[in-house]
C-alpha cells in the first residue's frame, strides 16, 4: 500500500504526525481524498477536533521518519522534533504540511464514516502542491522520486521504474 505521512493539529495540541498505509482518492468532482484512522490515535483525536489535515507524500530518503512516525504516539512525543522534521505552514489550513516530503495535499474533512474498528476521514481537497522536479507531465518522476509502499510490520519497497511501462 502506498505510504503517506499526515499531518494534523488540534485547537491547541501541538502539530502530529501519523502514517499510514490506507489512503486513496475517492472523487475527482468534487476532489476528495479518503485517510482511515483508529479512534485511538492521537491524530484521529486533532482531525475531529479541527476538522482538517495534510496528507503529505514521502519517499526513500524519509524511511527512518515514515516508520517512527508510526511507532510513536504524538500524546508522548513530538514527531516533527523526534524524527526532524520541518513543519511548514499550510497553505488553507491549520496544519503544518512536511518540508521533506515531495508533495502535500490540503484537505478540510467532508464526511466521516465508521467502518469497524476505523474511521474513514473523507477530505475535500483545498490545496495540492509537488516539489519541483518531482512531476512530469506523466505524473510523478519515478526516476528521481521513491516512493514508499508498505508490506506489512516494518517492511517497505520502492517502485523500481525500469520495470514498468505502459
Amino acid at each position: 500500500m502506498h505510504t503517506v505521512l499526515v499531518s494534523c493539529q488540534g485547537n491547541s495540541a501541538k502539530p502530529n504526525v501519523t502514517t499510514l498505509a490506507w489512503a486513496m482518492p475517492t472523487s475527482m468532482h468534487p476532489p476528495l481524498i479518503a485517510i482511515s484512522i483508529a479512534p485511538g490515535r492521537h491524530s484521529h483525536t486533532l482531525i475531529e477536533e479541527t476538522g482538517e489535515f495534510i496528507v503529505n507524500i514521502p519517499t526513500l530518503e524519509t524511511l527512518q521518519a515514515v516508520y517512527t512516525c508510526g511507532s510513536l504516539s504524538g500524546r508522548s512525543f513530538d514527531k516533527f522534533k523526534k524524527c526532524m522534521l520541518t513543519p511548514l505552514p499550510g497553505k488553507k489550513v491549520k496544519a503544518p504540511a512536511i518540508r521533506e516530503c515531495i508533495a502535500h495535499i490540503e484537505c478540510e474533512v467532508d464526511d466521516q464514516i465508521t467502518t469497524g474498528d476505523h474511521t474513514i476521514f473523507v477530505g475535500k481537497i483545498l490545496d495540492a502542491y509537488v516539489d519541483q522536479g518531482a512531476w512530469t507531465d506523466a505524473g510523478y518522476d519515478l526516476k528521481r522520486t521513491h516512493h514508499l509502499f508498505h508490506l506489512g510490520g516494518n517492511n517497505f519497497a520502492i517502485l523500481n521504474p525500469k520495470n514498468y511501462k505502459a
